[in-house]
This record gives C-alpha cells, sequence and structure tokens, in this order.
C-alpha cells in the first residue's frame, strides 16, 4: 500500500494507490451506518484522473495479470483545502493494510491524549516516532497496548478474553463513532504471526482476523491530517512532522520510505509526507 502526499506548485494534492488483492467482507467492529457516513461524490476532474492512472496500470503491468479487483484508488485534490475534491475507483474495498494502519494508531493515540486518557511522555513519543518514521513493528505492538489496555500473552479463558477482546477493539469504537466505514483497526502488526491470546482472537473474529482498511477511509484521515482537522490544528502539526519525508537525502537506504515506494515516481522537487507499507 502505498501512500502518498503531494505538493506541486497548483496545490496540494493527497493520492492514494493500493495494487493488491483486496477483500470486500462487511466488517462488523468499525462500521457506521451509512445514514451516519459522510457522502462524498465523485468529482468529473478528480475522476477523469483517477481512471486514467487505473487503465495505464493495468496496460502497464498486464504481463504479471494484473487485474481491475487487483486494485483500489482514492485521491484527494486540496487545491482549495476548504472544498476538497475527491474521486475514487473501488475506494470502499477492503485491504490488508500492512503498516499503514499505523497511521490510525497515530490518529487515536493523539485522541486519547487530548481526552487525557493517555499521559503524554517521552517514552510514548519515541514509540510514536518510531511506528511513524521507522515502521518499527515492536513500537507499534507498545501503542496498540496502551490505546486498548490489552497485552498479548498466554492464552485466556472464555469470559477472560471476551473482556480482552472488547477492550482491544477501542480503536476501532473510536473510528466507528466518526463514521469511518468498511475498516478493522485492532490488530498488532505480526513479524512471524500471533500467539496465545492474539491467536485466540484470531480464530473467534472472522472476517475481522486481520486489520482491514479502505482508499476511501485513509484519504479521509490524512485529508484531515493535512487540513489540520484530525483532533486539533496543533496535534495535526505534530503527525504531519512524523509523516514527513525528504525524497531528495541521500540516505544510502535505497528501500527507506524516503526513496522507495511513492518516492521512485515523484518528480524533482516534490514534497512528500506518507505512511506506506
Amino acid at each position: 500500500m502505498i501512500v502518498p502526499i503531494r505538493a506541486p506548485l497548483a496545490g496540494l494534492v493527497l493520492l492514494l494507490l493500493i495494487a493488491v488483492q483486496t477483500k470486500s467482507t462487511e466488517n462488523n467492529e468499525a462500521t457506521a451506518s451509512a445514514s451516519s457516513s459522510p457522502q462524498k461524490s465523485n468529482c468529473a476532474s478528480v475522476l477523469k484522473v483517477v481512471d486514467g492512472a487505473v487503465q495505464r496500470a493495468l496496460e502497464k503491468f498486464a504481463d504479471i495479470k494484473l487485474g481491475p479487483n487487483q486494485l483500489a484508488v482514492t485521491l484527494v485534490d486540496l487545491s482549495d483545502p476548504q472544498h476538497p475534491a475527491q474521486a475514487s475507483y473501488r475506494g470502499g474495498e477492503q485491504i490488508y493494510p500492512a503498516s499503514v494502519i499505523k497511521l490510525f494508531y497515530l490518529a487515536a493515540a493523539h485522541r486519547w491524549m487530548e481526552d487525557g486518557k493517555l499521559q503524554d511522555t517521552e517514552e510514548l513519543r519515541r514509540a510514536m516516532r518510531d511506528m511513524i518514521v521507522d515502521s518499527r513493528n515492536e513500537a507499534t505492538g507498545y501503542m496498540v497496548d496502551l490505546l486498548t489496555g490489552t497485552t498479548s500473552g498466554p492464552e485466556l479463558g472464555t469470559k477472560e478474553m471476551e473482556e480482552w477482546y472488547y477492550k482491544r477493539n477501542a480503536v476501532n469504537r473510536y473510528f466507528a463513532s466518526l463514521s469511518y466505514t468498511n475498516i478493522n483497526v485492532n490488530r498488532k502488526p505480526w513479524c512471524e504471526g500471533p500467539y496465545g491470546r492474539e491467536m485466540q482472537s484470531v480464530k473467534m473474529s472472522k472476517p475481522n482476523h486481520r486489520n482491514w482498511l479502505t482508499t476511501d477511509a485513509t484519504a479521509r484521515l490524512l485529508t484531515e491530517i493535512v487540513t489540520g482537522n484530525a483532533i486539533s490544528a496543533k496535534r495535526s502539526a505534530e503527525m504531519m512532522d512524523l509523516l514527513q519525508r525528504d525524497p531528495s537525502a541521500d540516505t544510502g537506504d535505497k528501500n527507506d520510505q524516503a526513496h522507495a515506494y511513492t518516492a521512485q515516481g515523484l518528480p524533482s522537487g516534490s514534497k512528500l509526507w506518507s505512511k506506506a507499507g
């Protein structure tokens, strides 16, 4: 999953591009009613850009049999930040987000701190930075523990497990309260797989046995961060600081988020804020 934000001279444009196998199963954990969700219609001019990009991608990768159901795109034109223009291709389809899920944990952490549910400590800030800047899974697991009041560990009895799983869905309930739909944000990113109570929760919660995002949901959160509307203008700015990449700097690591993923396709002089996975 690629989540870039690009700032050309004409104005700020936010783009999400996913080229992975998608899943359309309805998510019960973080789905608000359709009537409470903001309705966004496709902007004709932006949709033309999206449709063209999708068609070119399908043609370019026809030799590896990239299918129309393996691609999802949401594009938001922020030339006028007060009136974002959006269009998408399969933007509501569930996709396994890999490390892009960390963006949602970042936003939740700032909400918790704003509400006094998390203490703003040096260790918390270290974990947030490592989670976003270096995309470290251990830091993300620590953040999930803090946000939900749960920890990994040995298997639990049925009643204890139900209580544990309710707590683990705290971030899901937060985003559902904001009318985010068709997402699941309750898993730690694993290097070798879940064990103990983590595996118990996987078995008891299909189809939400994995994290799921949509390009529409991710575009919405990024738009709110970029426009200063995620929690507060100050907290949005703090999140932007962590998301900023410098594609011009020579770090010697061509696989980092400043040079791989989206950065490879940006023209010289572009600015980039991203969370890739």
